[in-house]
């Protein structure tokens, strides 16, 4: 009913694993012109915690229960990624001429989000499950009546920030118990400040993102410290090199892990790396 506010959830399964989509999408790309990420090795001095052996493609047939995918096989499952992405876009284009066809595109709130992000062989690593950038940062695309489109934001959100922002956007109350923060500002100020940094978890890592900065650190159980990385993401985008150990760094980690510690819930974070 047109008259009536509604809200709808629609989600879609790809572009997750089994990468299949009909031959057009595939069609879209040229297999010759895919390649490997430059960043396909693991990181120089990363911590063996924060690595996984892709368990959740080794299911798959053709897939070698260990060790690196053969460059071939790595190509064709970039392939099939970038097909499944361009089949989800295609639907998505439906859901978007449904709402023009309703009348409903000028006064409905559009949010395209994801709930992890993934990787294609960086880090030698497939699928997610990891703390580092490829499987931390989702794709985040707002459309909404009366805000400037086509731009791009450069700030920090978080996924708890949706909910606030769809709050302000529709004129909702605030519940008290939200930790998130609006991003509606970004939407007519995409340079404004937001947040100065974003947190994540997965497994045994937390990690810590600032503009500059990503520190990540893991515990056990019992919450000995068993490794940590830090990368520059002005200099090394790619997460190559961690440079947590270097010692004029010291007090930028010193600082990221106390905020981290902070964040969590915690006075001061532990010192003492496991060997």
């Amino acid at each position: 009913k047109r008259d009536e506010p509604f809200f709808l959830a629609v989600g879609f399964f790809k572009p997750h694993l089994p990468f299949v989509a009909p031959k057009k999408y595939w069609d879209l790309y040229d297999f010759d012109a895919i390649d490997l990420p430059p960043n396909h090795e693991a990181p120089k001095d990363a911590p063996a915690v924060s690595l996984h052996n892709s368990g959740e493609l080794r299911a798959y047939a053709g897939v070698p229960a260990k060790g690196p995918i053969p460059r071939d096989l790595a190509r064709r499952l970039i392939h099939g990624y970038y097909a499944c992405v361009s089949y989800t876009d295609a639907q998505i284009g439906k859901v978007l001429a449904a709402l023009e066809r309703l009348g409903l595109d000028e006064n409905t709130i559009v949010v395209l989000w994801s709930d992890h992000g993934w990787n294609l062989g960086e880090h030698g690593l497939w699928c997610k499950h990891c703390c580092y950038e490829t499987s931390m940062r989702i794709p985040l695309i707002v459309r909404a009546p009366g805000k400037q489109q086509g731009v791009s934001s450069f700030a920090l959100v978080e996924t708890i920030d949706l909910y606030p922002t769809l709050c302000e956007a529709t004129g909702l109350p605030l519940p008290k118990h939200l930790e998130g923060k609006s991003f509606l500002e970004l939407l007519d100020h995409p340079k404004a400040a937001h947040k100065s940094a974003a947190v994540g978890r997965y497994g045994r890592g937390d990690t810590i993102r600032t503009h500059r900065y990503r520190f990540t650190e893991y515990r056990n159980g019992r919450g000995k410290l068993l490794g940590t990385m830090l990368y520059n993401h002005v200099d090394d985008p790619g997460e190559t090199v961690n440079i947590v150990k270097q010692p004029e760094l010291a007090e930028t980690v010193a600082e990221l892990a106390k905020r981290l510690s902070q964040i969590k819930g915690k006075d001061e974070p532990a010192t003492a790396e496991s060997k």
